[in-house]
């Protein structure tokens, strides 16, 4: 059974960071992409940031460029986004996800709020 445990979201004060962290298990597929969605109050899911297992190559929304980084720890079965110079606009509930590249099928885990005040 594939499982993604997110943590590591908080309250913080507009210019803050927060670094949330995945923890992942369960799944043997070779090439995945494993990363972050959020969603706001009354908008729709966005994808945030992602990592693929094949090269670590990234993405991440505009609207987070040069603010958020991704990266894994693969002995720790664990994925982080580092969050900084977090802006209101970055409240949200943050899910985690892993999809298998072949198969494009997705698993996700419980949200984590993030809650920036300005």
């Amino acid at each position: 059974e594939v499982q993604l445990q997110a943590s590591g979201g908080g309250l913080v004060q507009a210019g803050g960071s927060l670094r949330l962290s995945c923890t992942f298990s369960g799944f043997t597929f070779d090439d995945y992409s494993i990363g972050w969605y959020r969603q706001a109050p009354g908008k729709e899911r966005e994808g945030v940031s992602c990592i693929s297992s094949g090269d670590g190559s990234t993405y991440y929304i505009d609207s987070v460029q040069g603010r958020f980084t991704i990266s894994s720890d693969h002995a720790k079965n664990t994925v982080y986004l580092q969050m900084n110079s977090l802006k209101p606009e970055d409240t949200a509930v943050y899910y985690c996800y892993v999809e298998q590249i072949v198969t494009r099928r997705s698993y996700w885990g419980q949200g984590t709020q993030v809650t920036v005040s300005s």
